[in-house]
């Protein structure tokens, strides 16, 4: 058995942990698939270097209404996919080569571990760690629902899909949320067949119903969008492709793709670890309970020196959250007798599709049911880029700005974007809610550049009948 001062399950967000002020204590950082966790190698990272090319891709389709003759003469799929994953896999690498052999006092292990006690587990090949604190920081994986064929090698989930070989002549998506939004996306705009089966009515139900009806009409143009469908079965074909048996509101159909897109979601990594087995306590959906210090609890209390972050305990599948919990972890580490808790108050989130979404705080419909609790009515705002002096420039008539209130101080209660850039127009409404600003004096107290296309979110915050 060995003993170390500090063990980390984990090598994406739990790497930033193994700061300076470790050197001179012993540390283990566990990793068992690909250093450097999901967002560097599977996730936000090589999918926006994607979605980056896809967005010129698709310039040539939408610039003739401005007078612009573009032509997409081809896309060179594995010239892209190669300047993504060479520069991935090696910043991984590098990663890799400095704790496992610049570090004298890191320790790597490369092999998927269990949990044995609160601070204690075993290598797959039973070797024996405790530690004086341990963080469990092994994040989420892709859900493959039990399909007859999922497990065919022309199905894919986001882990696998980005380093096709070929670019698909036809692909089916199995889902309707964040990861296949962009995946349409990228494909459908390389010149791919995308089609999309939603179990649900729409795409991106989570968010707020104004900007999911809004972009479920949009995909339905620019995708074969089949909506209350299940994908029931998925054969090989003598060719290489696959066929899909699909059930919709028309009845079966069989549907002949080159490959297939599993994006329903992801699970957090409890199970693999033996958490439940270990005593742990766990949400429904499997995520390790936490408190607000990111304190692993076991029994409704606090374990002293277990700590957690990002997608295995947090109810927030983001990196910048998971980055956010690390810095918190990283501080009470060190600091137990002073120990500083997460924030999750205002928390954004944005989809790189097309178009793009970006939203923070509450719905319409949670702002009602703040307003019924509180009794604190509400007031809400929709304003078109349109009806900017950029959005002119783009002739845009579907990107706009919803914003949502308390009506008696203006405090900003949620905004939702959809549009070009609308992970970036978000951000001065995120900074707002954050330090207390509200909307008229936010609106009325600053400068806002004319004629850039922010003058959207200075006319939403005007509109606002506040006060």
């Amino acid at each position: 058995m060995t003993h170390y001062d500090l063990a980390i399950i984990g090598s994406g967000s739990g790497n930033t942990l193994v700061s300076p002020e470790w050197d001179d204590r012993q540390v283990v950082l566990v990793e068992g698939g690909t250093f450097g966790g999901t967002c560097l190698n599977v996730g936000c990272i090589p999918t926006k270097m994607y979605v980056y090319p896809a967005g010129l891709a698709s310039a040539a389709g939408e610039s003739a209404r401005l007078g612009v003759d573009l032509s997409l003469e081809g896309v060179r799929w594995k010239d892209i996919r190669d300047r993504i994953f060479t520069r991935i896999d090696a910043i991984s690498a590098g990663g890799r080569a400095y704790r496992a052999e610049e570090l004298a006092n890191v320790t790597l292990i490369e092999e998927h571990v269990r949990l044995t006690g609160e601070k204690s587990f075993r290598t797959a090949s039973g070797d024996d760690v405790t530690a004086d604190q341990l963080v469990i920081a092994t994040g989420s994986r892709a859900v493959r629902p039990p399909i007859p064929g999922i497990d065919l090698p022309q199905v894919h989930t986001s882990d696998t899909v980005m380093r096709l070989d070929e670019l698909p002549a036809r692909l089916l998506i199995i889902g309707g949320g964040y990861i296949a939004a962009e995946f349409a996306h990228v494909f459908g705009a390389f010149g791919t067949r995308v089609t999309l089966a939603v179990r649900s009515a729409g795409m991106l139900r989570g968010l707020d119903e104004t900007v999911s009806d809004a972009f479920t009409e949009q995909a339905a143009r620019r995708w074969d969008l089949r909506q209350h469908t299940e994908v029931v079965r998925i054969t090989a074909n003598d060719d290489g492709s696959v066929t899909a048996r699909l059930i919709g509101p028309a009845g079966p159909e069989d549907l002949e793709v080159d490959a297939v897109l599993v994006a329903i979601g992801r699970t957090p990594t409890t199970d693999t670890l033996g958490a439940a087995e270990a005593g742990l306590d766990l949400h429904h959906d499997g995520r390790l309970v936490v408190d607000e210090y990111q304190r692993v609890l076991r029994g409704g209390r606090p374990v002293t020196g277990l700590w957690s972050l990002g997608d295995v305990s947090s109810d927030y599948q983001l990196k910048h959250v998971a980055n956010h919990e690390a810095k918190v972890v990283a501080h009470n580490l060190l600091h137990p007798e002073a120990l500083r808790a997460a924030d999750h108050q205002f928390v954004p989130a944005a989809v790189f599709s097309s178009p793009q979404v970006a939203s923070v705080g509450m719905t319409e419909e949670q702002a009602l049911g703040h307003a019924d609790a509180t009794g604190t009515p509400i007031v809400t705002a929709v304003q078109h880029y349109g009806s900017t002096a950029y959005g002119w420039a783009m002739e845009d008539t579907q990107g706009f700005v919803k914003l949502i209130a308390e009506q008696q101080t203006g405090r900003i209660l949620g905004a939702h974007i959809l549009g070009h850039e609308a992970s970036m127009i978000i951000q001065p409404v995120i900074q707002a809610m954050s330090f207390g600003l509200d909307a008229q004096t936010m609106a009325r107290g600053q400068y806002w550049i004319h004629p850039a296309l922010t003058e959207v979110l200075e006319n939403a915050l005007l509109s606002l009948k506040t006060g």
